[in-house]
């Protein structure tokens, strides 16, 4: 695999340089990466991670992992800790720069009565409906609120009783005083505080009113000295509310909110929503179900965070929302696991041959590498006898022409060890092959220098049945059979029925009877597999496939983003 690629000059680092250079902020670089905790980081997040983490570490700054917790009713400390563990395998980590937006409850809601003092903030009795109808819409401005004009000390004695919880959900809420006829929707006098008498995950029952994000997550920035807030272009048309907060409040600091694009993957969602509805509904085991876009899935079906840090950088930062082909993200593993992954034989469709002329009790121990390309890596012994097990697939009775594997009559090697041919087939009541008969030629070893002639087309792999360790082994692809999923009603009709297949009678060469979980292979002609750790409690080990050797849908990808660019 090639090396990390260095940071380039995007867009947003030239920003920053230049700033460094003019001294603003005082030559500082502060940046934040502030997921809100309701639900698990997913691919979409690693993305916003390593810009802030790594612009930070670029410039000699600070990243701050800060938790943008303001709706109770959807956080969970659970979240909060897989975000926390997300960040941390993706490389990254906060020191003691971790923040959340409920440590700031007492100063924002002083910065609500300031502007209340100043006559920009008032409570306002509609309905949320009502509000939501006045606001107008994208052509026709919006409408103003009956209490928009009511005086400033009842709007502060309005405050205090929703602070001290003596209105109900619903009654009211605390809207700023901006432009009701602003073309920027955001600026319609957007709400700032609403009643929630839910108890929070951290600060328990203190409060009952709990600030809206944009407020919270702009004064946020100001109070711990953030330089450049970065966050993704949907918050583009937040930028001018983000900068009246600032304008009219008596921040100790002024951030600088610049969007940097999202990217869609393709046959993957990447919505919060979409996901816990996935889960939620049983479509998935969970949020790290190896199917899933999540870190944490991600994680669990062996990928590893160079890989996913290597695919951030080749995607790069713009400002132009863009749609990736996940054969990208895919190859980038591939890459990875290619240059580190052990070599491991394994079949996992078995198949029983007998080979004839072999001595019925003995035994041989060939000698096979680790690594093809890392001869530091060693070698190991796999166990050679009279009956092994091949891939059911790596037998055809009446085969095409190009079939370059075993059929009867035909010569194959076996990796690792000798030239064998089919000498007759045993099959079941139903006309099933259930066992090959083959012969083997004692002067064709590998390795051996053997007759130089003696040439066959196919290789196969295969296990000795007496040695043979049994394992689960689990098949994933990917999730969904539409290219760009989501965009219906429903979600479950998009999903791909073969995402998932377990086998439970794998059989493995016996290097592999001890493992540990996180532990990465390569199954030789197969593809690269890891130690799920959920099988812990199973007598055998347990794999998940973390992708194949080789991109099986290439060309349907090719297709979609023809006819993508097309439209």
């Amino acid at each position: 695999m090639e090396q990390e690629r260095a940071p380039g000059p995007d867009f947003i680092r030239r920003i920053v340089i230049d700033d460094v250079a003019a001294g603003k902020h005082g030559g500082r670089v502060q940046t934040r990466f502030p997921p809100e905790p309701n639900g698990y980081l997913h691919i979409g997040h690693a993305k916003a991670i390593c810009i802030n983490f790594g612009i930070a570490a670029d410039f000699d700054g600070e990243c701050y992992l800060r938790f943008d917790d303001t709706n109770p009713l959807r956080e969970d400390v659970e979240y909060v800790e897989a975000i926390e563990r997300d960040v941390r395998w993706l490389g990254f980590d906060w020191d003691d720069r971790l923040a959340h937006a409920s440590d700031y409850f007492p100063q924002l809601h002083e910065f609500a009565i300031e502007l209340i003092r100043q006559g920009l903030a008032y409570v306002d009795h509609q309905s949320a409906e009502a509000i939501r109808t006045s606001r107008g819409t994208l052509t026709e401005a919006g409408t103003n609120s009956p209490y928009r004009d009511r005086p400033i000390d009842e709007n502060l004695e309005f405050f205090a009783a929703m602070t001290r919880g003596e209105f109900e959900e619903g009654e009211c809420v605390l809207r700023a005083k901006i432009d009701m006829a602003s073309p920027n929707v955001n600026l319609r006098d957007p709400v700032l505080y609403r009643i929630r008498k839910v108890a929070h995950q951290r600060t328990g029952d203190r409060w009952c009113i709990y600030p809206m994000y944009d407020f919270a997550h702009t004064l946020s920035d100001a109070v711990e000295g953030t330089t450049h807030s970065l966050c993704s272009l949907e918050f583009e048309d937040h930028r001018p509310l983000y900068d009246w907060f600032l304008e009219h409040l008596p921040v100790p600091h002024t951030p600088q909110q610049i969007e940097f694009s999202r990217f869609n993957l393709m046959f993957t969602v990447m919505s919060k929503r979409r996901l816990k509805q996935l889960v939620d509904d049983g479509h998935v085991e969970g949020w790290d179900d190896p199917r899933m876009p999540t870190l944490a899935a991600f994680r669990r079906r062996g990928y590893t965070p160079e890989s996913i840090r290597d695919f951030m950088g080749r995607i790069g930062v713009t400002k132009k929302d863009n749609v990736i082909e996940l054969g990208l993200l895919e190859n980038c593993i591939r890459e990875d696991l290619n240059e580190h992954a052990p070599r491991r034989l394994a079949v996992l469709k078995p198949l029983r041959l007998v080979i004839e002329n072999w001595p019925e009790d003995a035994e041989e121990w060939l000698e096979a590498a680790n690594h093809p390309n890392r001869p530091e890596l060693g070698t190991r012994k796999v166990p050679f006898s009279r009956e092994i097990l091949i891939e059911r697939d790596d037998f055809m009775e009446d085969p095409p022409r190009k079939f370059f594997r075993l059929k009867p009559g035909g010569e194959v090697r076996l990796r690792y060890a000798y030239i064998i041919k089919c000498e007759s087939v045993v099959k079941d009541e139903n006309g099933v092959v259930i066992e090959i008969r083959c012969s083997y030629d004692p002067a064709t070893r590998s390795g051996s220098g053997g007759d130089p002639g003696r040439k066959v087309k196919g290789t196969v792999h295969w296990v000795s049945a007496r040695h043979a360790v049994a394992a689960k082994v689990r098949l994933y692809d990917r999730l969904f059979m539409a290219p760009y999923p989501g965009s219906g009603t429903d979600l479950g009709a998009e999903l791909n029925p073969n995402s998932l297949e377990t086998l439970d009678a794998a059989m493995l060469e016996p290097s592999l009877a001890v493992t540990a979980p996180g532990e990465r292979f390569q199954f030789e002609r197969q593809g690269y597999f890891y130690v799920d750790g959920d099988g812990a409690g199973d007598a055998r080990p347990v794999f998940n496939r973390t992708v194949t050797l080789r991109d099986s849908w290439a060309k349907i990808e090719r297709q979609a983003m023809a006819g993508q660019s097309g439209r």
